[in-house]
């Protein structure tokens, strides 16, 4: 379901729109739609990646390095 939506843009903003909308051969309606799916798509991403890794740290990792010993032990690798 589609539902219409009032803008208040000024004149020299909507002048460029209809432009690049002419230009890409759509609506200016079709370009804030797909500006917008992309905003809201990128959120959506960028939100489970942050519980994703929020969900790691309350995990933790275990590292288990020990330094090495000497320098020889260094240059044994």
């Amino acid at each position: 379901m589609k539902t219409n939506v009032t803008l208040k843009i000024e004149a020299e903003l909507l002048r460029e729109a209809r432009v690049l909308a002419a230009e890409q051969r759509t609506s200016i309606s079709a370009l804030v739609t797909e500006r917008l799916e992309k905003a809201v798509r990128e959120r959506r991403g960028y939100e489970q990646a942050r519980r994703r890794a929020k969900a790691r740290l309350q995990h933790g990792y275990v590292l288990s390095w020990t330094p090495p010993a000497s320098r020889d032990e260094l240059r044994e690798r």
